[in-house]
């Protein structure tokens, strides 16, 4: 039989800590601190907190200095808004936490959009390093509104982001960034510079993490550099070190906005050295405005056809996005985007005209491991403080109104993911808080797997939980990030809607900014979540489509069997109708999605595709040489690669439309040759020419223009 110390807690000598460990004194003092202060309901000053809170009394001054103002510090971080202001009579520090300022205010969640969020942890808990602090905020959230979080339903949707950057390695890596970041510790590690391949010692201030483009990315200030850089973590080598031991290195800059270095255009990544105005053909006007409109300005012409103009930092990475768009897309100024599009279709056309170049001897060839399918650990652990008022909030609300109750605690294990040993120690420090003067919160033992409750005096002020603290609100955001086209598709409003209710749980926002992603901008919520309705009901959808492997617009009808999201994208897997097969669609290129009132029946051994039907495929492979400027980044997302004498890369790459497979390789610029067959290297050279032609084309009509 377990039991909790229980009556134990009121012996001065155990109350004392002695028998605690650092960590779990710490946690006592920092909570009963909270309540005393709450408690109080005035302005309190450090010598009422040293002489009614417990693990305080028996300090010394200067212990008890030290501890007051680390313990203060460490709860701002956490979220805990203890404010101070000068008395101007006595000019002692007073401090105050209201109420409004530290519980969950009443956000008005739906149970459809609580749900919606369950879905969500059950989509991303083994693959998303942030599962256990998101799980922890959706039991906030859900307080008082028992079996909500167990309707998780994810009928028709798949979600991988393994491939990503959510391996258990880079996960690993996040949690050790992460309390660098909640601590302000300045850090030193060894990079991976992709531009040069050398392996250089970074010192960095870390702000923050965000994931842009299926990566993870670190912020920061580097001390070499004087400079603010990103560095994606994947790419970080060994292990990272405090640079020093103090408690704290450095202090992150109020304005610092981690939303200006997630949310950049592929050409805007530094200071702009240009503006590019682009035509965009009437086939992809509405595709650039949907997906590239907050990255410039996009004015619609009257043959529907649009002009884009665009700020860049990165001429190359401007011009492979334009030769990305097969044609669709086309400079019109200034003549220095112009003219490096027009050589780098140059270069593809006579690299492809004639025979094949002859290919270096193979140095290597690297193959990635596969990821294991198993469902990884989520190695970003809620801060315990965290834990603890959640759990405190949750034993509360077992008594209700009456003055006791009990809970099965499998239930608890379940809802907080611990274990037997954790929920009983939690159980013995929760016991311990106090708000001075011998007050209790609560009290409770855990007995042949059954936790009994006894709400204490002031036990009814903490039966609310708490606003989320800083990284419960991250991992949330985030998971709206990843999946939020999904969780707005399941309740019925807008997912601007959802994000706004939970901001509100945050405090109206997240201390130093939210460091999430961008993912939802291009997965449009009105397509989601007519093909989500029709997924479930079984109906048919007519959308119309602009496919990359023909440039056009076309009308389909489809048999919507599953919505999957891979890292940055969305697809949907569907029975074409009318090409009698199996396809897979892109959710951004799909423009309208009307769902019919026809049902089918689910076709007998249908074998949905995965993502690569969209940006590779089954009908034949390739041979296609990278050049040395290339080569290092294309080796890290190839699966397998030939390290050639000279530096570049011989790769394979996949496909199942020929039109596909030109744009895949004419957007490189010319750092990408097709070796064979010779009858594809000449369609890539013809189909080179034809746009190279357009483009002068362009240039000529807006010079008569």
């Amino acid at each position: 039989m377990l039991h909790a110390y229980g009556a134990k807690r009121r012996n001065d000598t155990h109350r004392g800590g002695s028998s605690l460990s650092h960590d779990a004194d710490k946690l006592i003092r920092q909570l009963s601190l909270v309540a005393y202060i709450m408690a109080e309901k005035r302005p309190i000053t450090a010598r009422d907190a040293k002489n009614a809170v417990e693990g305080y009394y028996d300090m010394s001054d200067e212990a008890f200095a030290r501890r007051f103002y680390a313990d203060r510090a460490e709860l701002l971080a956490l979220g805990v808004p203890i404010k101070s202001n000068r008395d101007e009579f006595t000019g002692e520090e007073l401090y105050t936490l209201t109420r409004e300022n530290y519980f969950l205010p009443p956000l008005h969640l739906t149970d459809k959009e609580l749900a919606a969020l369950q879905t969500s942890l059950f989509l991303l808990d083994g693959q998303f390093a942030y599962a256990a602090p998101l799980r922890l905020a959706l039991q906030n959230l859900a307080l008082g509104r028992p079996g909500v979080l167990d309707r998780s339903s994810a009928e028709g949707v798949a979600l991988d982001l393994r491939g990503g950057g959510h391996t258990p390695e880079i996960a690993a890596r996040l949690a050790k960034l992460e309390g660098a970041i909640s601590k302000q510790k300045t850090i030193v590690f060894s990079y991976f510079a992709i531009s040069t391949g050398e392996e250089l010692s970074r010192t960095v201030d870390p702000y923050g993490l965000y994931f842009a483009d299926s990566h993870w990315y670190l912020v920061g200030h580097d001390h070499v550099r004087d400079a603010i850089r990103s560095y994606r973590v994947s790419r970080i080598r060994g292990d990272m070190r405090f640079h020093t031991r103090k408690e704290r290195d450095f202090r992150r800059p109020g304005d610092f906005d981690p939303a200006t270095y997630r949310d950049r255009s592929p050409w805007a990544y530094g200071e702009p050295i240009g503006e590019a105005t682009l035509h965009v053909a009437p086939s992809a006007a509405w595709l650039v405005e949907r997906l590239f409109n907050r990255h410039g300005e996009v004015t619609t012409n009257e043959d529907r056809s649009a002009t884009f103009e665009t700020q860049y930092s990165d001429l190359d990475r401007l011009v492979e996005w334009i030769l990305g768009l097969g044609g669709q897309v086309l400079p019109l100024g200034p003549s220095i985007v112009v003219n490096a599009v027009v050589d780098a279709l140059s270069r593809v056309r006579d690299a492809h005209a004639g025979d094949a170049p002859a290919i270096g001897a193979p140095k290597k060839i690297v193959t990635r491991p596969e990821t294991p399918v198993s469902r990884q650990t989520n190695p970003v652990a809620p801060e315990r403080f965290a834990v603890l008022q959640a759990l405190l909030a949750d034993l509360l609300e077992t008594c209700g109104s009456a003055p006791n109750g009990s809970i099965e605690a499998a239930v608890l294990q379940k809802r907080h993911a611990i274990n037997d040993a954790e929920l009983l120690d939690q159980i013995n420090l929760l016991n311990l808080v106090n708000f001075g003067g011998g007050c209790y919160a609560v009290y409770a033992e855990l007995e042949d797997g059954v936790v009994n409750v006894q709400k204490e005096l002031y036990g009814e002020d903490f039966r609310r939980p708490a606003r989320l603290s800083p990284l419960e609100a991250k991992a949330i955001l985030m998971a709206l990030d990843l999946v939020g086209p999904q969780i707005a598709a399941g309740t019925n409003s807008t997912l601007a809607a959802v994000r706004e209710k939970i901001e509100i749980a945050c405090g109206g926002g997240v201390p130093g900014g939210q460091p999430s992603t961008a993912v939802g901008v291009g997965a449009p919520e009105d397509v989601i979540s007519e093909i989500s309705l029709a997924i479930r009901r079984k109906r048919l959808v007519r959308i119309t489509y602009l496919s990359r492997t023909s440039s056009e617009i076309t009308e389909r009808v489809i048999e919507p069997y599953i919505l999957r999201g891979v890292n940055s994208d969305w697809y949907i897997e569907a029975y074409d109708r009318g090409a009698e097969g199996e396809r897979t669609f892109r959710i951004d290129r799909i423009k309208t999605a009307e769902q019919l009132t026809e049902s089918f029946e689910a076709r007998d051994g249908l074998a949905n595709l995965a993502e690569q039907r969209s940006v590779g495929g089954n009908k034949g492979s390739v041979s296609v040489w990278f050049s040395p400027a290339v080569a290092l980044r294309e080796s890290e997302k190839r699966d397998d690669a030939s390290h050639l004498t000279g530096g570049a890369i011989l790769a394979t790459i996949t496909f199942d439309s020929e039109r596909w497979l030109e744009d895949e390789v004419i957007k490189y610029r010319g750092d990408a040759v097709l070796i064979e067959p010779a009858a594809l290297r000449a369609r890539v050279a013809r189909r080179a020419t034809q746009i190279l032609k357009d483009v002068r084309a362009a240039k000529r009509s807006a010079s008569r223009g």
